[in-house]
């Protein structure tokens, strides 16, 4: 190859790696997210929407591809009061240069468009965004439409090394929903509440079915007035459910069968790892079930198997009974070990461990005395593994002020036991902090029982995701299925075809500007092409 070509393909690359950066907000290079060429971002591309008082009212899809090394990030920008960008579904409108299916799923959807051409897209980080209603009316590719009631803040359709972090998500039928056509997803330090719809147990404050998610770090909140749906449902192989807020709720967590052979065929979906949470069961919060564990399509065989419980601050301030834990089926076994279960009656016997079916094997727990294994006929059985302890108080600093660190004088203090031995993967070393952060927690043997230990040295970044490295990619077709009704995410529709390129021209005419460093790359660029031109013209002087 002659010189000059070798010269400029060595210095164009590092050229056409240069990341772009598009600005959106008051004062920024755009005002509007539609005018963001949101289908032709590549790796290490960073969207910035900066927070204004009035809410953006526009929706879109996300389906390029990022790297490990160069993730396409969308970021808030908050404003001077601290306040996030506030994005709102209701009358949103849609960049016409985008086409996707499924608009009426979602204010932000991930995967499955026209344009961008479909992919699978990946390596992808939302975060410090407040989206919000996701109902009622939108304009998109087919004009004035209306969203399902299974709409979502953010729905996943598909999509793998996905990052969701920092967000509001409230007040739509979902506040997250991920298909299970989706890999390694991490959600943490976000603040999910008030969705549902009212009467409907269908519509939940999260709802997933992955190859590999992790939950670290959240707040959720209950759901909205009159709504029945369960605070965090999951489907997932490989879930990890740590470090979280979770308040309130039909249950706190719903963690069930997955519709897809691929999952299903995972090692990862066998046992299942909740650790490290606050659950707060409130008075007249629907089901008296703080978690159920197993499956509900009944096909049993499809069922998940083990369920691995431990170190988490339980309270339940119902009046009348509160249940632990539902095992669905006998196929499934729950290991209940380090935990503190708070109930507000004076004696325990409003508490029971779990309901009839299934093997519950507990220890190292801390209850009120009275306990009972079931308030029905157990089919299954309860195994007390040793280590239980019963109290009038766990010694919180603050019952009443929901601070459920430990006082000097807490009986909860060393007294937890040796865990399952397939636990050693995931240590409890972190704490959740008021709210949406995480502090490194001191360890000691024999360690404290519950959520809370003594914080250590402040960390210097959250534990990694811990979703399994060999998830893979390829994590089947289909969606969630709840009882039939809030199955499905819909499929291209044959009556829309691609849109096609706007002849190499940027659809939003302004030619790709928001690189940064603008300047320095547009000159590289005419040097080079200038070198170029040089060689031609003296290629040209010799024939």
């Amino acid at each position: 190859m002659h010189f000059s070509r070798v010269a400029l393909l060595v210095l164009l690359q590092p050229l056409a790696a240069q990341a772009a950066e598009y600005r959106v907000g008051p004062g920024q290079q755009y005002t509007q997210l539609g005018e963001v060429p949101w289908e032709s971002l590549e790796p290490g591309d960073t969207v910035l929407i900066h927070a204004r008082p009035t809410p953006y009212a526009e929706k879109w899809v996300l389906g390029r591809r990022g790297t490990a090394d160069a993730p396409i990030t969308v970021r808030g920008v908050k404003d001077a009061e601290g306040n996030l960008p506030v994005i709102v579904g209701e009358n949103a409108t849609t960049r016409s240069q985008l086409n996707f299916w499924s608009e009426e799923r979602g204010i932000l959807k991930i995967g499955g468009s026209n344009r961008p051409a479909d992919t699978m897209p990946a390596h992808l980080v939302v975060e410090n965004l407040h989206l919000r209603r996701a109902r009622g009316a939108f304009t998109g590719r087919n004009g004035a439409s209306t969203y399902q009631e299974n709409a979502a803040a953010i729905f996943i359709e598909k999509g793998e090394h996905i990052t969701i972090r920092g967000c509001v998500l409230e007040d739509s039928g979902n506040g997250l929903f991920i298909a299970n056509n989706a890999s390694n997803i991490t959600v943490e330090n976000n603040y999910i509440l008030g969705n549902g719809n009212p009467g409907s147990a269908y519509e939940h404050n999260a709802y997933t079915e992955a190859l590999g998610i992790t939950y670290q770090f959240n707040r959720f909140g209950p759901l909205c007035d009159g709504c029945s749906g369960n605070n965090l449902k999951d489907r997932s192989a490989g879930s990890v459910i740590r470090y979280n807020w979770i308040e309130g709720g039909n249950r706190q967590l719903d963690l069930v069968d997955s519709s897809s052979a691929t999952l299903r065929a995972s090692p990862t979906y066998a046992r299942t790892f909740v650790y490290g949470n606050v659950l707060l069961e409130p008075e007249g919060a629907g089901n008296r079930q703080v978690v159920h564990f197993g499956g509900d399509s009944g096909n049993t065989a499809n069922y998940r198997g083990t369920l691995y419980f431990f170190h988490n601050t339980v309270v339940s301030t119902r009046t009348d009974r509160t249940t632990l834990l539902r095992l669905s089926h006998q196929g499934q076994t729950a290991h209940v070990t380090n935990n503190v279960v708070m109930v507000a009656a004076a004696n325990g016997n409003t508490l029971s461990l779990t309901d009839a079916a299934g093997t519950l094997r507990h220890g190292g727990n801390w209850y009120k005395p009275g306990y009972v294994s079931t308030f029905g006929t157990l089919t299954g059985s309860v195994v007390d593994t040793g280590g239980n302890l019963t109290g009038s108080e766990p010694g919180f600093v603050s019952l009443a002020g929901q601070d459920f660190h430990l006082s000097p004088g807490s009986p909860l203090r060393g007294q937890g036991v040796t865990l399952a031995a397939e636990t050693g993967d995931f240590p409890v070393a972190w704490q959740y902090v008021k709210h949406t952060q995480g502090e490194p927690r001191t360890q000691v043997s024999p360690s404290h029982i519950g959520a809370y230990g003594d914080a250590a040295e402040p960390g210097t970044e959250t534990p990694d995701a811990g979703t399994p490295s060999d998830a893979g990619t390829d994590a089947g077709t289909g969606t969630p299925a709840d009882a039939g009704t809030d199955a499905g995410t819909g499929t291209p529709d044959s009556g829309t075809g691609p849109q096609q390129p706007d002849d190499g021209e940027d659809s939003d005419g302004k030619g790709g500007c928001g690189a940064t460093g603008p300047g320095a790359a547009a000159s590289l660029g005419f040097m080079l092409l200038g070198l170029l031109g040089l060689q031609r013209r003296r290629g040209t002087s010799r024939r």
